[in-house]
This record gives C-alpha cells, structure tokens and sequence, in this order.
C-alpha cells in the first residue's frame, strides 16, 4: 500500500461499517448531514452533502473546506442491516431459549468474570436485556397468579395460576414497548456472536467477503485514501475484512493509502469467546502491518470497551513488531460542554454515536476533519501519544488464534 506520507488528500472514499443495527443505512446520512453542519460552524469550516456519485450501495458525497484545502469524499454504508433485522425475527419463547443460551455461553467460559476486570459498562450493558426480559417474565407470572386468585373469589373452581393465559399477551405488550426499552434489541445484539462462541456465521461471512471486493475494487482507483470505519460491531467486522485484503495480496503498493478508524469498539465481547480463532489471529496480523489504525473511544460511553487495547487485552499481541492500533480518547467530559454533557449524560445509546457527532468544545478528534479533510488519517495523527490510561492487560482465557 502507498505509504501516507504528507500528501494533500484531494479525493477520499470512506466505507462506513455500522454495528448490529436494523436500521436503514439513511440515518447515517442524515446524521452526518446534521452533524457535520454543526461541527463546521462551532469550528469554522464547511461541509456540503450531495447524492452519491456513481453506483454501489447506499452512501453521499462529500466536499470539504477545511483547513485550508477542499477534498472530495464519497462515503459507502457498507449494509448487513438485513442480516440484522433476520436474526431479530426470533418468537418470545425463542428469545427467552437464546437468552438463557447467551448467558450460559458467557458464564460458563469465564468471559463475563473477566470482561467485568476491563469495563463494568459494556458488561451492565450486555447484562440489561437479560434482567429486563426476566423481570418483565416475573411480572407477567405475578400479574397472572394475582388475576387467577381474585377471580377463584368467584368462580370456586378456578385455580391460582389459571390467569397464566394472560401471560403471553403481557410478554407481548413489553415486546411492542421495545423501541422503549431496547430489552430485545440487546438481547438479539449479543447473542448474535454467542451463537457460534465468537465464529462469524456463514451468512456474514459472505457477506464480509462482498464488503471487502468493494474496498478492493476503490483501492484500484484514484483517490488519494481509502478510508475504513468500523463502529461498535462494526469494528471487529473491520478488522477482519483488512486483514483479509491485505493478506490476499489486494492492497496495491502504488494504490491510495488505506486507513482503518475504530469507533466505540466492542471487540472483546467477541474476541473473548471460545472460538473467535479467525478475529483473535485478524487482530495480531493487523497490528503489524502498514497501515494506520486508530482506535477511539471514550470513558463516558458505556457500551464501548473504552480505552482498551483490542489487540493487547484479548492476550494476542505479538512479543515484537506490534504497531497498532493507536488509542484515544474521545474525552466525553472535555470535548462537550458542561451544559451538553448534562443534556446526554444518561442517553447511553446516543452517546455511543457521539463519534459520529459535533463537539462543542472539539479536541483533536473530529470525525468530520478525519473524513472530510486534507489529511490522511495516518498524518493527521502523526507524533500523536496513545492515550495514557488505556488498557493493555492481557486478561482474554482464550487465546487460539487462525492465520487465515
């Protein structure tokens, strides 16, 4: 791959890799839309949202005044929302069968105990849909035996637990409350990869291979980078799919730079599964290689593993040559104003998309001048020091790993 260098980027294509999200790919657009409006008025700089030109998956096209240049981006979602809304179309039954399954995958291996000694966030977090959907089954169990014994007052042949048919419906009722409570959606979320203990299923397999012909197919191009996004579930889609590229001898020398960005990653609640093998080896073979990778995440967002070395903490890092990832943080409480701070402070899930976000108070990292800008990703970051409390503590029990 072209080495990064100082080149003036002029033109950049920006694949964005989402996390388990069912939703369609135009919130993305809307988002950036929005946000990178606000960003470039707090920070005195222009971005101007167009249709996407040319064909290929749904995405826009960027151009970006800033810091003194104007780039040309073209950004692809790169989409496995329908994979996403399949393995969400699972009865209540069911997902009280996966429920019970996911827990047992995590606890039985040890995962859950040594994930808590990294980040008790994403473990609450991972932890809440199975509380919630067993709370909302004990109160359905209670409202049916409280309704089976004032109705036994009067009908004398009327058991206690005859309102368990009352049951089902108020399982019902907490499921259509779901875009409430999220019980649901994280529940299928975790027990995606717990399913197959860390394997990719086949069907997102394929589906990574069809993501990685059209890195592949712009890395043949002429822009001057080819950006990567992997964010939340995302990321650990990423990493494998860059590896693959690179190993399969599809990254030109003389092609565009390639860059890798990771936002809120959730690596290790898939890393640390029993048979992540493929993911565990992807992620050794990536911290080595020539190609800028930076890792940001923040304290305050508690769905992320945040400031944790993926490569270190999941006890794959190689004794040498270890490059990667560069991590940062975010800073939630520095790069956002008290007053915002305090407006988001208790929305954990649109904190997890603050990435993605304006800062009113920006640090050195700002999504819109990564994407949009005149810097390669690899320069922008250039002398920059990995954040000083990140996380590199080997604590993963399984460390197998496939060369791939």
């Amino acid at each position: 791959m072209a080495e990064a260098g100082h080149i003036d980027v002029k033109s950049r294509r920006v694949f964005y890799i989402p996390g388990y999200d069912p939703i369609h790919p135009r919130r993305y657009r809307e988002l950036y839309r929005k946000e990178g409006a606000a960003q470039g008025e707090i920070s005195g700089y222009e971005i101007a949202l167009s249709p996407k030109q040319g064909g290929g998956p749904y995405g826009w096209h960027v151009e970006g005044r800033i810091e003194g240049g104007v780039t040309q981006a073209d950004f692809e979602v790169l989409v496995w929302s329908d994979i996403v809304r399949d393995s969400m179309g699972l009865g209540i039954t069911a997902t009280y069968v996966q429920l019970a399954r996911t827990a047992w995958t995590y606890i039985a291996s040890g995962a859950l105990g040594r994930l808590m000694k990294l980040r008790k966030g994403p473990v609450i977090a991972a932890l809440y849909p199975v509380v919630f959907l067993l709370v909302q089954l004990l109160i359905s169990l209670l409202a049916a035996y409280g309704l089976g014994r004032l109705l036994a007052i009067w009908l004398p042949d009327w058991t206690a637990w005859g309102g368990l048919v009352i049951v089902p419906f108020l399982l019902n009722w907490f499921r259509k409350k779901d875009n409430k409570l999220f019980a649901y959606y994280l529940m299928h979320d975790y027990a995606y990869s717990a399913q197959s203990k860390g394997a990719n299923p086949p069907e997102l397999e394929a589906r990574m291979a069809e993501f990685a012909d059209r890195i592949a197919e712009a890395l043949e191009g002429d822009a001057d980078e080819v950006l990567v996004i992997g964010h939340s579930s995302g990321a650990h889609l990423a990493v494998s799919i860059l590896a693959d590229l690179i190993r399969g001898g599809r990254v030109p020398d003389t092609g565009p730079v390639l860059s890798f960005l990771s936002l809120g990653q959730v690596v290790p609640m898939v890393s640390f599964l029993s048979e992540a093998h493929r993911l565990r080896g992807d992620l050794r073979f990536l911290s080595t290689q020539d190609m800028a990778w930076v890792d940001v995440t923040a304290p305050g967002d508690g769905c992320a593993f945040a400031l944790c070395d993926p490569v270190s903490v999941s006890g794959v890092a190689p004794e040498s040559g270890k490059r990667w990832p560069l991590v940062l943080s975010a800073a939630f409480t520095q790069t956002l104003s008290p007053e915002r701070w305090k407006e988001l402070r208790w929305r954990f899930f649109r904190l997890h998309f603050q990435y993605l976000c304006a800062f009113d108070r920006p640090g050195d990292y700002d999504y819109f001048r990564v994407t949009a800008g005149p810097k390669t990703l690899g320069a922008r970051f250039e002398g920059r020091k990995a954040s000083a409390s990140r996380i590199e503590t080997a604590v993963n029990r399984f460390t197998e790993v496939s060369d791939g």
